[in-house]
């Protein structure tokens, strides 16, 4: 099906299952938000990003910090 709207890609989030049986939920956030925020190369570089063997761009987890 089409992504053809914002209302399709909630709902096939919202709709979404695992094999394991978790739930996915997901609705739009229609807030604005300012563009233009920069990242420092300090601030990125304290980020604890662990990404997945499998499609590491796609599936990675963001760690607290400790």
């Amino acid at each position: 099906r089409p992504l053809e709207s914002h209302e399709v890609i909630v709902n096939l989030i919202a709709n979404t299952t695992t094999t394991t049986g978790l739930k996915v939920q997901g609705q739009l956030d229609t807030n604005p938000y300012p563009a233009g925020i920069k990242v420092s190369d300090t601030e990125l570089a304290a980020v604890q990003l662990e990404r997945s063997d499998f499609h590491g761009d796609w599936n990675y987890v963001i760690r607290p910090h400790s």
